[in-house]
């Protein structure tokens, strides 16, 4: 490893420029590699044809660093990636059993030298401006005449020598000759030297606008060093912890874990995810643990090219996790150049924890919260009152449970009654703690207008989430929700899109956008919305479902029971598609099936809860007009979550010159 530095290696279609430790393709194309696996390159190019046991290559590329044979494999793994070599082939790099490897393609190698630029005081000098001695006079009188004396032609007799009279006039007009002379050669250097100046300040600002721009960052999940001892709640855990940080201000957008967790397989490129998440830069790392000892490795790329804006390297104990995440968050926020205020400052490097057990009980809670089944949600709950035990202070260990019990009831999980009072005082909790807690505003909004029907008051927790946390999607996704129920639909819209914008591979807020454009009364651009949700996940269920309610509406009966039928079958269990789908059946003249779909519906009541305000939807399509104001009325003593939309909700029409539907729409605080 101590060959120069300025050495390139070529082979095949690549190169690898060792001084700005690059891996590139042919057309100039930057292939991403984490140091260790370039190192691992570097290695075996220098070495090619050479076979280089497993020994030497671990000692080499792990200089001081105890580690396992896995670690090799593991990279020799991801060059052959990278290089493109398909299973079996050794184009480039072959296994020798039991010693090791070797770099088999032909290498060639160049070395180029820096050329060092010559300063602009030694490359233009201002000529020296003669003194007025009578010494210097001499010399430039001197240098005006020939080198020997001449003799005049008429008279072939030498030059007499000038008198002093003669010298006074001489100097007298030399020094009226040279001023000018003088004045243009100093303002010519001026203005050379004012110029250069100008051109190198806007080059300076330019390259500050340039760093400047990156300013939207996607985190991806950590992946393991030794794939065979993943910790995946750690993984995931250490990315949304650091898109909290990194996104708690104005001046960086990062992507919601709800967006980047479905990059957190093995074999995931970092650029390919950075380009569909739509980022200007990528945060990638490792992260393993060993008893209770840590080892992250991270790296922050760009998009564009791949080329690298910062990488580090952290062994620690695992109770120093938070050293290593404020050098992080620190680091990546100066390699973006990015201007934080002192509240912003603050944030960045903040802490809700120095218990490192509450920590990783948060981490776990977190990780089967975002898996939404009854099962996973039950278990997050558990994770986060144990956090809490550990630590009662830890106010995002209260907020996340607040918003896992508000999830409870808008997936129909457990009666709005049983969690929704639970949710808002774990959130009023959270904020005793720390009023700044941006997701703890969020659920008491969320509760605010779903649950209490405080449509006032739940926009104002709203307004503070986004104020607190300017970027977060969630808040403006909610925020959307409040506005679209209470007929605000173009301002919907508007907050639908930027929180889209915000998370633009978060499903549930692609399939939203598309709801409140439905609400809007613009089905054409509701349907493209959905169909560009179902284009990143076909088998997302409440796209499935969203689509099926444009259809009814417009009088697509099969087509929306198809799709129903098929949100049916993909959200394995959830009893909001059939609903929907007896409805769809209803309306469209098909009553025994709307009937039995009914009975199917009614039978779920002996394991799981269902919304009295899914049965008054089948029975006021199949015109039962008595029987579905009934169960309005049921599900407004329940406080349904659900009952929020019947301002809004088409599937009411037919009803709302009804005594008893303005009344309910009164008692909702809409009239």
């Amino acid at each position: 490893m101590n060959e120069p530095q300025t050495h390139i290696y070529e082979f095949s279609d690549f190169r690898v420029d060792a001084a700005k430790r690059l891996l590139l393709k042919g057309d100039g194309e930057s292939l991403p590699l984490t140091p260790k696996v370039f190192d691992t390159l570097l290695y075996l190019v220098r070495h090619a044809g050479k076979i280089i046991e497993k020994d030497e290559l671990m000692r080499e590329i792990w200089v001081d660093t105890i580690v396992e044979e896995n670690n090799l494999s593991q990279n020799i793994s991801i060059l052959r990636r990278i290089l493109g070599e398909k299973r079996g082939e050794h184009r480039f790099i072959a296994t020798i059993p039991g010693k090791g490897f070797k770099f088999v393609a032909s290498v060639q190698v160049s070395s180029f030298e820096f050329q060092v630029p010559v300063s602009v005081e030694s490359a233009i000098e201002p000529p020296e401006l003669p003194n007025e001695s009578e010494s210097e006079i001499e010399h430039l009188k001197l240098q005006d005449e020939p080198e020997t004396r001449k003799l005049k032609p008429e008279t072939n007799q030498l030059q007499r020598p000038k008198t002093e009279n003669q010298f006074a006039k001489d100097k007298e007009q030399r020094t009226k000759d040279e001023k000018p002379i003088r004045f243009w050669r100093v303002a010519v250097f001026s203005a050379f030297l004012l110029g250069l100046s100008l051109l190198s300040f806007y080059a300076w600002r330019e390259n500050r606008k340039a760093v400047s721009v990156v300013k939207t960052v996607a985190v991806l999940p950590f992946k393991p060093l030794v794939a065979d001892n993943r910790d995946e709640a750690l993984e995931m855990g250490m990315a949304d912890t650091l898109i909290t940080r990194l996104g708690d201000n104005r001046e960086i957008v990062v992507r919601p874990l709800s967006s980047v967790r479905r990059y957190g397989n093995l074999e995931q490129d970092a650029l390919q995810a950075g380009r569909a998440l739509d980022v200007d830069s990528v945060l990638d790392g490792n992260i393993q643990r060993w008893g209770d000892k840590i080892r992250v490795n991270v790296r922050l790329i760009k998009t564009a090219d791949g080329s690298s804006l910062w990488t580090g390297t952290f062994d620690e104990k695992f109770t120093d996790i938070f050293v290593v995440q404020d050098a992080i968050s620190k680091k990546v926020a100066a390699a973006l150049a990015v201007r934080l205020s002192g509240d912003e400052q603050t944030r960045l490097e903040k802490r809700y924890t120095n218990n490192a057990e509450a920590y990783e009980l948060y981490l776990r809670g977190r990780y089967h919260f975002f898996k939404i089944t009854p099962p996973e949600m039950r278990k997050a709950i558990g994770f986060y009152q144990e956090a809490i035990e550990a630590d009662p202070n830890y106010a995002l260990a209260y907020a996340g449970m607040a918003d896992a019990y508000r999830t409870a009831a808008i997936a129909n999980y457990a009666p709005s009654k049983d969690v929704c009072p639970q949710a808002k005082a774990l959130a009023m909790r959270a904020l005793e703690i720390d009023e700044s807690v941006a997701d703890a505003h969020i659920v008491l909004g969320w509760v605010g207008f779903l649950f209490d029907w405080d449509w006032e008051n739940a926009e104002k927790e709203l307004q503070k989430a986004i104020e607190l946390a300017p970027n977060n999607s969630e808040a403006h996704r909610a925020y959307a929700h409040l506005l679209s129920n209470t007929g605000r639909h173009d301002e919907a819209v508007a907050m639908g899109r930027r929180a889209r914008e915000l998370a633009p591979l978060t499903l549930i807020t692609a399939a939203l956008e598309g709801q409140f454009l439905f609400y809007a009364g613009r089905n054409d651009e509701a349907i493209a919305r959905i169909q560009k949700t179902l284009e990143i996940e076909p088998n997302f269920w409440v796209a499935h479902n969203t689509l099926g309610r444009i259809y009814i509406l417009q009088g697509r009966y099969d087509e929306a029971i198809a799709v129903l039928t098929k949100a049916k079958e993909l959200s394995v269990g959830s009893n909001e598609p059939v609903a929907q789908l007896g409805y769809a059946l209803a309306k469209s003249g098909r009553r025994e099936q709307a009937q039995a779909t009914l009975a199917e519906l009614k039978s779920f009541t002996k394991d799981s809860y269902v919304p009295a305000y899914n049965f008054a939807m089948i029975y006021n399509g199949l015109g039962e007009t008595e029987e579905a104001l009934g169960y309005l009325e049921k599900s407004f003593d329940e406080r349904e979550v659900h009952m929020a939309f019947i301002k809004i909700d088409t599937r009411w029409n037919n009803l709302r010159s009804e005594p008893r539907f303005i009344d309910l729409m009164r008692r909702m605080n809409f009239e």
